[in-house]
């Protein structure tokens, strides 16, 4: 039922909104939309309004437009097949002047068409409308952020409300080279006295390699002063300057297919104990792991007050900067806290949250093409499936937030300039555009051929690799 509903509110909800956004803008240029569609298959029930057919169909995964004149091969003109008189008669002609556009040849097809129809409206205007679905997912994540921003607050890990006490720290880190030590309290920061988590955290933001980070701390009652050389490396990674998160390593989700669910982890276990080391906070156990080189890591595990003893094995990744790292496929659960907010704040903030999802998804499109990134890490419907029962599980947070990013993701791989796609409409009338004439049928039925197998093998490799995953024997 989880699974049904998430998908529903995920998936559902953000292609009809897609499809929503070429409603509007249809409408906006005067295009007749015979049917929007809530859902997909046969309809169940709805009402017509105008021209348009408002529908309820019985899958909701979704929802279509289906404007007049879309597919040059229906055109409202055109469709008659059972014209009265003799078609090679030049009268009949003068009376049926769309079959005298057949006639004459595609160059006339757009002028039989209705005025109200797609193919009959200027290219800019047919852009704008193939543009307008992708621009509303990439809008409606800060509408929907902004919402949730107002009524119930901004999340953030609980930790960051608390003043930086040194939990543990990294082995070989500068901070602990400098003299920070497991129990210091750090009491000023570059200048910032009692800094809590989240205004550390900025601190180091602000700081550029080659540089030194200044801290008071303090212990039993006796203050001292630091200086802590900084390099790249530890603006990558802050608990080398300010020790471990305080985040306990309670695991909240565990990817199917990765060495974590083959050594048997599950959901809301209690790391307890790596090689025989015990670990209290999330960061000393990912340490361990990157650290393992890919060798086999014993785990000691509290599940439910029961002791488990468990080996995994890491595997190997790389890294946004091409390093190789070993992880086995975990997510850590951080309590969550919230900060009320007025309108102009959520908004402010749902804009940085959606313009950031924007740029990393780009990003990560990008390295597709260039081959930094293989097709190997994409989740198909499976697992998009997987993720959206969980997070209907989690609560609305973790709903919301697939939200976005499926938003995000849709808005994004829909312009690119792929045969079918939006971004392959868009291409395709501004080729035309620049050639000042439209293209043959059978061009544009070959240009979305191309554009569908493409789409189909990608779908293929990557339903191959969701089923893959979900496999015990994969390795």
């Amino acid at each position: 039922m989880d699974l049904l509903l998430g998908v529903a509110l995920v998936l559902g909800v953000m292609i009809l909104v897609h499809e929503w956004g070429h409603f509007i803008a249809a409408r906006i240029f005067g295009v007749r939309v015979d049917v929007f569609s809530i859902g997909f298959g046969p309809r169940l029930f709805g009402w017509k309004r105008g021209a348009t057919d408002y529908r309820v169909s019985a899958l909701p995964l979704g929802g279509y437009v289906r404007m007049a004149g879309q597919d040059p091969s229906e055109i409202d003109s055109l469709k008659s097949t059972a014209l009265p008189g003799n078609a090679r008669d030049e009268k009949t002609y003068a009376t049926y002047p769309q079959v005298q556009a057949l006639v004459k040849g595609p160059a006339e097809v757009v002028r039989a068409a209705a005025k109200d129809e797609l193919v009959n409206k200027p290219r800019w205007q047919r852009a704008i409308i193939s543009f307008a679905g992708p621009l509303v997912n990439l809008v409606f994540p800060i509408l929907l952020l902004t919402v949730y921003f107002v009524a119930i607050g901004i999340p953030y890990p609980a930790y960051q409300d608390k003043p930086v006490q040194v939990t543990a720290l990294p082995a070989n880190s500068p901070a602990a080279a400098a003299g920070l030590r497991s129990g210091d309290t750090i009491v000023a920061l570059d200048g910032d006295k009692n800094p809590d988590w989240e205004q550390a955290e900025k601190t180091i933001t602000k700081l550029t390699p080659s540089s030194k980070l200044s801290m008071e701390v303090e212990e039993a009652g006796t203050r001292r002063s630091i200086n802590v050389p900084v390099e790249q490396k530890d603006l990558d990674q802050p608990e080398r300057l300010l020790g471990f998160a305080p985040i306990r390593p309670v695991l909240e989700d565990v990817a199917p297919g990765y060495p974590a669910q083959r050594a048997g982890l599950k959901e809301n276990d209690l790391i307890q104990a790596v090689d025989g080391q015990p670990i209290q906070w999330w960061g000393q156990f990912t340490e361990r792991v990157r650290g393992s080189n890919g060798k086999a890591v014993a785990l000691d595990v509290d599940r439910k007050g029961q002791l488990l003893h468990l080996v995994v094995t890491p595997q190997a990744a790389t890294n946004e900067h091409g390093e190789t790292i070993y992880q086995i496929g975990v997510q850590v659960h951080d309590d969550t806290a919230y900060k009320r907010v007025a309108f102009p704040e959520g908004a402010r903030y749902a804009t940085l949250v959606t313009v950031e999802k924007i740029k990393e998804t780009a990003g990560i499109v990008g390295k597709l093409f260039s081959g930094r990134v293989s097709l190997k890490q994409l989740q198909g419907p499976v697992g998009i499936s997987r993720a959206a029962g969980q997070a209907a599980k989690k609560g609305p947070l973790a709903i919301i937030s697939l939200m976005v990013l499926i938003s995000v993701n849709l808005g994004i791989l829909n312009l690119l300039p792929i045969p079918i796609l939006d971004g392959g409409h868009i291409l395709l009338l501004g080729i035309e555009g620049l050639l000042r004439r439209d293209m043959s049928l059978a061009f544009k039925e070959r240009f979305v051929q191309v554009g569908l197998v493409f789409l189909l093998v990608v779908f293929a490799i990557v339903m191959y690799n969701d089923v893959v995953r979900l496999l015990p024997i994969h390795s």
